[in-house]
């Protein structure tokens, strides 16, 4: 139907209600205001009221809802209104009729106002001196609700009752009791109120709006013209009263009958039968929503989120969270430390698993996203792949394993240091491959301080680790000034088994807004969408992967093995403070940590009598979860087109060509001529895309100890302030499978 002839059926049908409705508002007017000039100011507010058509109606809302990957529902985002529209074909008969019943009798024969209605309120007022009715349609109500204000004043009475007429010109009556039904406020619980017979349905009775049944109907349909007086939480006899009322109504206009009415009233109203419901507030995976809905924020701001009437789907795996809270109960049930678990799906950053064995109701801090505890040995693997990328043989590259190994070099600091190995003895000559699966920490501080502690640092952050690191020697060994996340460190080793492509953590595939617009895959924000960068070449990549399955097949790593391609490292804190396991198959990347989330208790009884390293507690539940996780699969890695190139490395303490190397000390005070080691010395290699730090600076973001001493609670081996001399010098080639340093 074009405008102008909607225009005309509007003026055709509005001029016979207009003439009554002006009789009625002028002697409602003139009553109120003792005769002066009552048709004049009826006439005039009347014509001062816009025509509906240029009104916008108000946007009432509604929650926005959570799922997994899958579709399961994860739950609704906490607002202080709620409402979910019901579409029409889900409103019960039954609750129309009981709304019709209590609120407008003559609904389907006005116009929009019931003229006898207002003469009826009209009167009464008058006799008792007061507001005691106020003869408003359910038309109006929707007007009230979605186009004015609802003062009470007869200018917004006069304007509210042409506007209502005009609706009734432009939609059916269904589509105005759908609409009132779906707007008109049902009362508060829990300091939320219910907008809509919807959420009402939920919040009262725990059911879907269809499923109500007489009884319910009834009680919802008393609510709107006082919530708070009829609440069945805080006043059920007043609740049942009203609803008695209300079913006594409907049996008068012989909606129902009399032996149904009896039926329905002999239930009483109590909070037995007023259940009330946990829909609006019950969620699972809690902390993993919690992270979600901290991204929605960011990116939609909190009106949106909170009432935009979002379809957010994510990422997770229930069925893996199933599997990962399994493995931590089975390992830890009564032994005393937390764990936490994250998955990262390689080919895309996808989250998969955020999961920990903490309980919400204590404490909300996330200890796989939020937690940043020591790393221990798990960031030797950053000092590896600096290696693998500089073109440096793994198996003909060798150092010498003392215990302990005494410090003294200008890259790390002028008062030196101590390294001990776990096991405090040496382990003598090792390849990196040996060193690695027996997590040396002699080898490992060697290998760092002839490849560079800032180049180590450097690929660290192309790995995808974003904490605050120094460029220090120590870090190497997990001496970070803040510790990693369970996230981030997950994230890195996904790198890894996604050939030496760094993926940005993801946690939302898709938003639905209530108008059908979609955004998904390109069309999400950039925050949201997949990014996928090459940060090193496929052959380092492979090269460190080989490495790592070995780790599990014989080395520290044993526990945690799948029966399937596998790889990973172990980590362990000084006084066994913090545990770790991470690894990866070529379809998941997993971090397991394991400690005391609240303060940093020493693990020394609880595996079996013994300490927890980890290659105990960590590796024993991440491998089994990802027995579970991996489902059918079992599939290789997939190897690069081209081969390693590689070749030894002739470091300054590598045995393949160091020098100044001696038992139990290395006291180099400088490097000879006054060069830097040829691997590229202590720092002199630029950040990585971009070379800004996550805190924006490229200066180091946290720093070393910053004064005070070394405390052997927080490192394997202590930070120490930035080098005063002697490791200036090259910038490394930061591609993998170039010749060897010092060639």
């Amino acid at each position: 139907m074009s405008r102008t002839v909607r225009s005309r059926r509007r003026r055709s049908r509005g001029r016979p209600r207009n003439k009554a409705l002006l009789g009625v508002m002028v002697l409602v007017v003139f009553g109120a205001l003792g005769g002066l000039g009552g048709v004049g100011y009826v006439l005039s507010i009347a014509a001062s009221a816009p025509p509906l058509e240029t009104l916008k109606p108000a946007d009432k809302g509604q929650v926005s809802t959570v799922y997994a990957s899958q579709g399961e529902r994860l739950g609704v985002i906490a607002a202080d209104e709620l409402r979910i529209p019901a579409p029409a074909s889900t409103l019960p008969q039954v609750l129309k009729d009981a709304t019709v019943a209590i609120e407008d009798e003559r609904f389907y024969t006005h116009g929009g106002v019931d003229y006898e209605g207002v003469a009826r309120a009209a009167v009464a007022n008058a006799e008792a001196g007061d507001t005691r009715e106020g003869g408003s349609t359910i038309t109006q109500q929707v007007i009230r609700n979605l186009y004015i204000s609802d003062e009470r004043t007869y200018e917004r009475k006069i304007k509210e009752a042409k506007l209502a007429e005009e609706l009734e010109g432009e939609h059916s009556k269904a589509w105005i009791l759908n609409t009132y039904l779906n707007t008109v406020p049902y009362g508060t619980a829990g300091g939320q109120s219910a907008i809509g017979a919807r959420a009402a349905a939920r919040i009262y009775f725990d059911k879907q709006v269809q499923d109500l049944a007489l009884d319910e109907a009834a009680l919802l349909a008393g609510l709107p013209q006082a919530p708070s007086d009829y609440s069945p939480f805080r006043s059920p006899e007043a609740a049942q009263a009203r609803r008695d009322e209300v079913l006594r109504k409907m049996d008068e206009l012989g909606m129902i009958t009399s032996a149904q009415a009896d039926d329905a009233m002999a239930k009483t109203v109590d909070p037995q039968s007023v259940t009330g419901s946990k829909f609006f507030t019950a969620r699972r995976e809690k902390y993993f929503f919690d992270y979600v809905k901290d991204e929605l924020l960011k990116e939609y701001g909190a009106r949106t989120v909170r009432q935009g009437g979002l379809k957010v789907t994510t990422t997770i795996d229930l069925a893996k969270q199933k599997a990962a809270r399994a493995a931590i109960t089975r390992n830890l049930a009564g032994v005393g430390p937390s764990s936490a678990i994250v998955t990262i799906d390689p080919k895309n950053g996808y989250i998969k698993t955020m999961a920990s064995s903490a309980e919400y109701g204590r404490s909300k801090f996330n200890l796989a996203a939020q937690g940043k505890r020591q790393p221990g040995s798990v960031f030797k693997v950053m000092t590896l792949m600096t290696a693998l990328r500089r073109g440096v043989d793994p198996q003909r590259t060798r150092y010498v394993s003392r215990s302990p190994t005494i410090i003294k070099d200008p890259i790390c600091g002028a008062e030196g240091y101590e390294v001990n190995t776990y096991s405090r003895k040496g382990a003598g000559s090792l390849n990196l491959v040996q060193a690695t699966t027996k997590s040396d920490n002699s080898v490992f501080i060697q290998l760092a301080l002839d490849l560079g502690p800032a180049e180590v640092k450097r690929t660290a952050r192309d790995l995808g680790i974003k904490s605050a690191l120094g460029g220090y020697c120590a870090e190497t060994l997990g001496g970070l000034t803040d510790g990693i996340s369970p996230l981030e460190t997950a994230n890195a080793f996904a790198t890894i088994a996604s050939g030496g492509y760094r993926n940005r953590p993801t946690a939302i595939t898709k938003v639905t807004f209530p108008d059908g617009k979609v955004q998904t895959g390109k069309k999400l924000p950039a925050r949201f969408r997949v990014k996928r960068a090459k940060a090193f070449e496929p052959a380092v990549a492979y090269e460190a992967v080989k490495i790592l399955e070995q780790n599990i097949k014989g080395g520290t790593g044993a526990r945690a093995e799948i029966g399937c391609p596998a790889g990973g490292k172990t980590g362990t804190t000084d006084k066994n403070t913090d545990a770790w396991f991470v690894g990866f198959t070529p379809r998941l990347a997993t971090a397991t940590w394991v400690g005391y989330p609240n303060d940093r208790t020493e693990m020394n009884t609880q595996f079996q009598g013994g300490k927890v390293d980890g290659g105990t507690f960590p590796a024993q539940i991440w491998g089994e979860y990802m027995k579970a996780a991996k489902g059918g699969f079992c599939g290789e890695f997939e190897k690069p087109t081209q081969a390693f190139q590689s070749a030894p490395f002739f470091g300054k303490y590598s045995k393949t060509g160091g020098r100044g190397t001696q038992p139990g000390e290395f006291p180099v005070q400088g490097f000879p001529g006054g060069q830097a080691p040829p691997a590229g010395g202590g720092g002199g290699g630029k950040e990585p895309d971009g070379g800004r730090d996550s805190k924006g600076d490229s200066k180091g973001d946290g720093g070393g100890d910053g004064g005070g001493g070394f405390d052997p609670d927080l490192y394997e081996a202590p930070p120490q302030d930035a080098p005063d001399g002697g490791g200036g010098g090259g910038n490394a080639d930061p591609g993998g499978g170039a010749g060897a340093p010092g060639n």
